[in-house]
């Protein structure tokens, strides 16, 4: 009897679960909003307060959008991103909110400033005649309907193609294989050369799992670049923005053609020149576009009573406007040979009756299952690209997370699936020391060093990885629900010893090579306390650019010369919450390339078996008689 999973009853689950974690950050942003503060709503970056608005103008694309500033000297890192939904509130002499009736998209975001797309005229009007204005984000309903269609579409397809990769992925069908002679890459190292070479041969489903450092990004490029060889177009996906801009960036970088649909996060001219609005504003007709544009603005507003001429004017300029846009958006698509987009945007209207041979969903461990199936139904087969051992995707429903909702269609299909899985081996980040407890622990022994990473240290004769056993010292404090712990003399501690390394280093060698340095916690109020000691700080005043301070997600992707963790957890009776999530740590841990500290409670970190294990891992490499190994 098959012991493999019934399609159609798990995407029916998936739903359920989905619904579940739909109520659940309903009601909670339904309860932050009325009971929180502004000032706390600011603090936690989804809030900017005071705001201040700028120009308005109609975009590209025909939206009406306006500027909005924040003008406080604010160094908290705020949340708002592209296609993210915000509300407007006003504020009262007695400190009253008042929510405004309509809101807004965000187009652009950059540290103090936002685009956002609002509805019409008398919006701006109205923002730009409000005193006390305030933004804040809402409620995401878009994205919640997306992905429950898709799983919809997934349950009821029979009979095509969508059905086909359903049951590829749940098991319920094999994957089949192209017989091709391998081609050979020499810049390219083993494991990447046969991940290639397997993306070449999939005919329905093949995953690229790459650990921390492997060249998942060069390899992932070299596989659309060689699949364009033997298709005219691919659509590429990531779950943020974010991903999509790395791999949208690095794609540029090898000359291909690429068309970014949807806005991107990191704001930067290179990143803007790959955009569908900037393509569409350089394309030959718009300037004639924009004039037609203009003039129906003019003649909807000077309508005259008794003008027979009206409608007549109205449905010529209309007319010509659709047959420009549409002659601007085919030039657009069809030049293009990468669409890139995140998941839910590959629903954009832009994609509209649109289908490719390939899809390729970059970072697909961090994405929930429903948001891979808007992407698949435009696809004849799918490449996955991540890594299921790092950050997993945001569910809050604890329900949700129990019931498996946080398992991604990646991690099933590695099970469902397992020959279908290339795994890179060689990683040319980490001194081999910090890589070592990482390769065991999590991907059985098989990442190894690269020869020229091996024994990369900043001083001669340190150790890669050092503990800072806070035990007893230092305690942790709740500062609020929903917002964290923090643990006030562990961070000043972090400071202290990064203090004593770079007066060890040389504070003149740290600015001539550009040595860098990132400070994680796990804890976002960790993170903002560390970020204003380090203000505070003269003595870091001038090296403040080469330190930056985040959260484990914040980091993701992202690797620094030096790498400080401050656990913040010290507590009696042994809890570590969250951090009982092991695949956090091991992003935490394998962004350093020289030197790793660890700062924590030995005596209640080492309760759980990985801390322990990683403990006595450390001392074994200082030097202490260790048993343990």
């Amino acid at each position: 009897m098959s012991t493999k999973p019934n399609a159609i009853q798990s995407l029916l689950r998936q739903r359920e679960l989905l619904k579940l974690e739909y109520t659940a950050e309903k009601e909670e942003f339904q309860r932050l909003t009325e009971t929180w503060g502004v000032a706390r709503k600011v603090k936690r970056g989804d809030c900017w307060y005071p705001a201040r608005t700028g120009r308005s103008y109609y975009n590209s694309l025909n939206s009406l959008v306006i500027e909005i500033f924040r003008d406080d000297d604010t160094e908290i890192e705020h949340n708002f991103e592209p296609g993210k939904q915000v509300m407007f509130f006003s504020v009262d002499g007695s400190d009253s909110l008042h929510y405004l009736k309509f809101g807004g998209t965000v187009s652009y975001a950059e540290e103090n400033r936002m685009v956002v797309s609002v509805s019409d005229p008398a919006t701006v009007s109205h923002l730009q005649s409000t005193e006390r204005l305030g933004v804040q984000l809402s409620f995401d309903e878009t994205t919640y309907r997306l992905m429950t269609e898709a799983l919809e579409r997934a349950i009821n397809a029979k009979g095509n193609r969508l059905a086909e990769l359903r049951d590829t992925f749940y098991g319920l069908l094999p994957t089949a294989t192209l017989q091709l002679q391998p081609i050979q890459f020499p810049w390219l190292n083993a494991s990447q050369q046969q991940a290639v070479n397997s993306v070449l041969a999939a005919k329905d489903v093949a995953v690229v799992h790459g650990p921390p450092g492997t060249g998942k990004t060069t390899t992932l490029v070299e596989a659309i670049y060689e699949t364009l060889r033997r298709e005219n177009q691919v659509l590429v996906c990531a779950q943020s923005n974010m991903a999509v801009d790395w791999i949208s960036e690095q794609l540029g970088n090898r000359g291909i053609d690429v068309l970014r649909i949807g806005n991107p996060a990191r704001v930067t001219d290179k990143m803007l020149a790959l955009t569908y609005e900037r393509r569409y504003e350089a394309h030959a007709d718009y300037p004639q576009l924009w004039a037609l544009r203009k003039a129906l603005r003019e003649v909807q507003g000077s309508r005259k009573r008794g003008d027979n001429n009206y409608h007549q004017k109205v449905d010529r300029l209309k007319s010509r406007i659709t047959e420009l846009e549409i002659r601007i958006h085919n030039a657009l698509m069809g030049q293009a040979r990468v669409i890139a987009c995140t998941l839910a945007g590959s629903a954009s209207r832009t994609l509209e009756g649109y289908r490719f041979g390939t899809l390729f969903i970059d970072e697909a461990a961090q994405a929930l299952e429903a948001a891979c199936w808007i992407a698949i139904r435009k696809a004849d087969r799918v490449i996955l690209a991540g890594d299921h051992c790092q950050l997993p995707p945001t569910v809050k429903s604890i329900e949700a997370v129990n019931g498996g909702l946080g398992k991604t269609l990646m991690e099933k299909f590695v099970e469902n699936q397992p020959q279908t899985v290339t795994l890179l081996q060689v990683q040319y980040r980490m001194n081999e020391d910090i890589m070592r407890f990482s390769s065991n622990w999590f991907y059985d022994g098989r990442v190894q060093c690269a020869p020229e990473v091996h024994s990369r240290s900043i001083l001669d004769l340190d150790t890669a990885i050092t503990w800072i056993d806070t035990a007893g010292e230092y305690r942790e404090e709740f500062v609020g629900e929903s917002f964290g712990r923090i643990n006030r003399d562990e961070a000043a501690l972090t400071l202290a010893i990064l203090q004593s390394y770079i007066e060890r280093i040389g504070r003149e060698r740290i600015v001539d090579e550009r040595i860098d340095v990132g400070i994680i916690s796990p804890y976002r109020a960790q993170v903002q306390y560390l970020r204003r000691l380090l203000k505070k700080s003269e003595y870091f005043k001038p090296l403040r650019r080469q330190i930056s301070v985040n959260t484990v997600d914040g980091f993701q992707g992202q690797e620094r010369d030096v790498i400080m963790i401050s656990l913040v957890r010290s507590n009696d009776d042994g809890q570590i919450g969250f951090l009982r999530d092991l695949r956090r740590m091991n992003v935490a841990m394998t962004r350093a390339r020289m030197k790793l500290f660890v700062l924590g409670d030995a005596t209640t970190m080492t309760r759980h078996p990985f801390y322990n294990k990683l403990y006595h891992y450390i001392r074994k490499l200082n030097g202490y008689d260790e048993t343990s190994d």
